[in-house]
């Protein structure tokens, strides 16, 4: 199953007030491991940066003059994302600006549900823990997920962590690895144990005729209960 871990940071909070995105990131998992392909951009939004959104990832409107638009990145975002589940968190927030931004660049381009299924891990993580806050931050030190390099906040750094956190919440990391590449993941990737071929033989003890008659008593009996359908007895005999 292959998946992708997406998030965004906004010139502000409102795509119906004319606030763009500035940054998207996004992280790419296959059967819950975490690969090395990834969509990171910064993007010039062509307005101002709100005081209260720089304030909380620290990218200023100089930093971005010289970026791309969303234009000249949205088919290569649709192909990166395209027929997989993205995982987001508050999806609302970040599939309102991304719907926003395909609105400007014409009905051709439709809305981000109709490429790919979307996730809400806010969604899962209420669900999974009423009454408690389930920010990032408050998951992160629920599962003991390391974000302290988190100061500011960031696209690509926030996708990393909450593949994480997602991992965590839902059960870990579960494949069995054949080789030694470790997984980014919470959980442990298993490996597999060769046997050692120069250890004793195991002690084989035969049971008793009594033993192997209460044991085929019992055989009998499940026999009959089963219409004689005992496959125990089926194998013996």
């Amino acid at each position: 199953m292959r998946q992708i871990v997406l998030d965004t940071e906004t010139t502000g909070l409102e795509p119906a007030r004319g606030h763009r995105i500035i940054e998207i990131g996004c992280v790419e998992l296959h059967n819950r491991r975490m690969t090395t392909r990834t969509f990171h951009h910064y993007l010039n939004p062509g307005r101002e940066i709100d005081d209260g959104a720089f304030e909380v990832h620290g990218i200023s409107n100089e930093f971005l003059s010289s970026k791309p638009g969303f234009s000249d990145i949205a088919q290569e975002l649709i192909d990166f994302i395209r027929d997989s589940e993205v995982i987001i968190h508050n999806a609302p927030f970040d599939v309102g600006f991304i719907n926003a931004e395909l609105e400007l660049l014409g009905p051709g381009w439709g809305r981000l549900e109709d490429y790919c299924r979307i996730v809400d891990t806010l969604v899962m993580a209420r669900e999974k823990h009423p009454g408690l806050r389930n920010s990032l931050d408050a998951l992160c030190q629920r599962y003991k997920v390391d974000n302290s390099s988190r100061e500011l906040h960031g696209a690509l750094l926030d996708a990393r962590i909450l593949l994480d956190v997602y991992l965590a919440m839902t059960g870990g990391q579960t494949d069995l690895s054949l080789d030694d590449q470790q997984g980014s993941g919470s959980g442990v990737v298993q490996q597999l144990r060769v046997p050692d071929t120069d250890r004793p033989r195991l002690l084989v003890i035969e049971p008793t005729p009594a033993e192997n008659a209460l044991h085929q008593q019992r055989l009998d009996a499940i026999d009959r209960k089963s219409g004689g359908k005992c496959v125990w007895k089926t194998i013996r005999d």
